[in-house]
């Protein structure tokens, strides 16, 4: 396979470009910090993204020591982070955070699927968790499910239903995007846009006070 043009420079920003810096490279280790993904769920996700770009970006990855193919139930193939790739995740934060003080483009596209959240609220969550809440969470997100579990000041979320959901916790992704920039006001979001169902009794609590931390940090 032709290896793309490299910068050839003495310097770890640019090593980490050679790696990183090519266009969809980004967006999918930040899809698949969501957990593994099938070809299929990656191309979904990324729209405009044609097959032969995602099969070169992917074999670049692995090249690369960030991705490695895993054999799955029925012979499915899965695509997954190694843990030099899973070290992406606070590059990734960062950018979100810079690329949210910048005004979107107009006739934007909604993502095929909602992997895309997992990054910005698992970090965000774990910047600001305190060591006395404990649970494990269902998130549904537009129908999406997400498992948020939290404990002993540890943040884990991926793509996925929680067997036992302390608490479940169904809003929409615009509001939510809107409410984490800053653009809705929390409580209104929460009126309006959320709906809960407490399993565990006080857990709802415990969720909200550390998601309503997360939003508040992240539109600083």
């Amino acid at each position: 396979m032709a290896r793309s043009r490299r910068y050839k420079l003495l310097c770890p920003i640019a090593r980490a470009l050679d790696r990183i810096g090519d266009r969809w490279t980004l967006l999918i280790l930040r899809d698949l910090q969501a957990g593994p993904a099938r070809f299929s769920d990656l191309q979904n996700g990324l729209v405009g993204i044609a097959p032969n770009l995602l099969t070169d970006r992917m074999q670049k990855l692995m090249d690369d020591g960030l991705v490695e193919k895993k054999k799955a139930e029925f012979g499915v193939v899965l695509y997954v982070l190694t843990e030099l790739g899973c070290k992406t995740n606070n590059v990734l934060f960062e950018l979100a955070m810079f690329g949210g003080r910048f005004e979107p483009d107009e006739e934007l596209q909604r993502p095929g699927n909602l992997r895309t959240i997992v990054v910005s609220m698992r970090t965000a969550c774990q910047r600001v968790v305190t060591r006395d809440l404990s649970f494990d969470a269902q998130l549904v997100v537009d129908g999406e499910a997400f498992v948020l579990s939290v404990n002993e000041g540890h943040v884990g979320m991926w793509v996925g239903t929680a067997d036992t959901p302390d608490v479940v916790f169904a809003t929409s992704y615009e509001p939510m995007i809107s409410a984490a920039e800053g653009e809705m006001p929390m409580d209104r979001f929460l009126r309006d846009h959320v709906t809960i169902t407490a399993n565990t009794k006080g857990k709802e609590q415990e969720l909200m006070t550390l998601l309503g931390a997360a939003m508040v940090s992240f539109s600083e």
